[in-house]
């Protein structure tokens, strides 16, 4: 059995080198110096009882002297304190760890196992580190080895406890008293924290999962989805490169959607299917449930709360969910949402076609009037002209000019040879010169004519230029109805195109389960929201006390 060195200090009186004592054989002892010092040592002895009453003070000293002057060696005696202390011997001193072994009846120089003898190392003890320290002063045990011997209690120190403690004790016991006044207070801290946690966070957060688990009334919710489509379009430009796309129906989608989340429509709705009678029912509960006779503005704010249409700008696909306390119910108030936007979109899309067919039409009618006033004052220049072509009258009268010019030029030619003769022929000269006669007044004639045609507000002059000027405007007129009517065909092209379909890609199916409350994921969110409440409060009054008191 290994002994543990104890941390006290210990005398350990040892004989100078070279003395008789120190070279004389463990066995060497004079038998003569005390015959009671050799009592111990004999096997025929009995035994004392660990009772026996403990010999005066006189007595030990006169004992003392008496194992001192045996002149023990330095092994005996470690031997018999290593006794001593595996007995639990308080000895004082080494040759008292003698007396005490003696006066139990106990061998001090008895051999013991070497296992006994191995004690553990221990780096703070200064005597398994090689030195030892006697009388205050520290010796070296290195010629001999490691010291490895239990301690004996000093003789002159006190051994009793003191009252007064030492500094490093004082600071010791100092810091323990603040590390407990640190723990209470944070115990305290910890459980106020704990308290305003209960009170502004578990405990709202308990009642809303109460609420929300045995009082919410179970909700069916009813999912659709519908798109506007447009006419395709054949034409070109920039309308036939968004036709195809999702952003040349936007605006009609954003007008849809807003319209199936206005009040116009909760009161068709209402009107319809009873959308107030629905959720003023008993069975709702009071958080859910409307007044026995609400508003329209209550009864608004409960429309928008159980009504949501979204729109998706990326595939154009108007989705809509309806809650209501009854499954067949949220379906039937689905559907006539969805009849609504169709409703809609057709009164839109008929409203921007027959605004622009009107236009079309009032243009094209305004063109074909004007063109038969052009007309018919044409025809009315050409009666009261009493001819058709103006214009070819006077040609022809030019040409008889012309024609009459000709022949009195010849004639003249002709009456001025038969007057060159000497003696010409009296008959062929009256004849000349009645022909000549005879074209000068037929060139007068043809000459007037052409001045009455050509002169004054009736002559032919005037009458062409009016009939030509009444013909431009009737070519002019033609052509602005001719571009009337090719903008009325495009139109009624474009109006075509214009014509919106609701198409209804997801229809509304009752559901058999109820889908809100949702019972565990609200209990979270109320959490959170009271958890972020109470951190923001308690930050700012944080950040407010430390700027109060610094």
């Amino acid at each position: 059995m290994t002994t543990k060195p104890t941390a006290r200090k210990f005398r350990i009186k040892r004989t100078t080198p070279g003395t008789n004592a120190e070279k004389a054989a463990p066995a060497e002892r004079p038998a003569t110096q005390d015959p009671d010092a050799a009592k111990p040592r004999t096997t025929d002895a009995p035994a004392a009882t660990p009772k026996a009453r403990a010999p005066s003070a006189e007595n030990a000293a006169a004992e003392l002297d008496a194992i001192r002057r045996e002149g023990l060696t330095g092994r005996q005696l470690r031997m018999a304190r290593r006794v001593a202390h595996k007995n639990g011997l308080a000895a004082t001193s080494d040759f008292d760890a003698v007396r005490l072994l003696r006066s139990r009846g106990i061998d001090p120089f008895q051999r013991s196992n070497m296992l006994e003898l191995v004690i553990p190392q221990n780096p703070d003890d200064p005597i398994q580190n090689g030195k030892v320290k006697t009388d205050g002063k520290t010796s070296n045990a290195g010629e001999t080895g490691r010291v490895q011997l239990p301690q004996t209690l000093p003789m002159d120190k006190e051994t009793l406890p003191s009252t007064e403690l030492n500094p490093a004790d004082l600071r010791n016991r100092q810091i323990s008293e603040i590390q407990r006044d640190i723990t209470k207070r944070r115990r305290r801290k910890m459980g106020m924290l704990l308290a305003r946690l209960s009170f502004f966070v578990f405990l709202p957060t308990i009642l809303a999962g109460w609420y929300y688990y045995a009082v919410a009334t179970p909700m069916y919710s009813t999912k659709s989805e519908f798109l506007i489509l447009q006419a395709d379009n054949q034409g070109g430009g920039i309308g036939g490169l968004l036709s195809g796309t999702q952003f040349a129906t936007s605006q009609d989608s954003i007008a849809v959607q807003s319209y199936l989340q206005s009040k116009d429509a909760m009161l068709r709705l209402d009107a319809d299917v009873g959308f107030k009678s629905h959720f003023a029912q008993p069975s709702i509960d009071p958080i859910q449930r409307l007044a026995a006779d609400p508003s329209n503005e209550q009864a608004f704010k409960t429309y928008k709360k159980n009504v949501k249409v979204g729109y998706d700008p990326t595939e154009g696909v108007l989705r809509m969910e309806v809650i209501a306390a009854d499954p067949q119910v949220s379906a039937d108030i689905s559907a006539a949402l969805i009849n609504y936007a169709e409703e809609r979109v057709n009164s839109l899309s008929q409203q921007k076609r027959g605004d622009q067919m009107s236009e079309a039409q009032a243009s094209f009618e305004k063109s074909e009037e004007e063109r038969r006033l052009a007309q018919e004052a044409l025809v009315k220049l050409q009666i009261e002209g009493a001819t058709l072509d103006p214009e070819a009258v006077i040609a022809a009268l030019r040409g008889q000019i012309n024609q009459v010019e000709i022949q009195l030029l010849e004639k003249e030619l002709q009456l001025a040879a038969l007057l060159d003769n000497t003696r010409p022929n009296q008959s062929r000269v009256d004849g000349a010169r009645g022909d000549v006669r005879r074209l000068n007044e037929q060139l007068a004639e043809l000459n007037a004519r052409m001045t009455d045609a050509s002169q004054g507000q009736n002559s032919l002059a005037q009458l062409s230029v009016r009939i030509q000027m009444a013909q431009a405007d009737l070519a002019t007129r033609d052509m602005l109805l001719q571009s009337a009517l090719q903008q009325m065909e495009q139109t009624r092209m474009e109006a075509n195109r214009q014509v919106r379909y609701l198409t209804t890609s997801v229809e509304p199916v009752p559901s058999e389960e109820p889908s809100y409350p949702r019972k565990f994921e609200n209990t979270i969110v109320a959490f959170l929201i009271f958890a972020g409440i109470y951190l923001m409060i308690s930050l700012t009054a944080s950040i407010l006390r430390e700027q109060v008191t610094s």
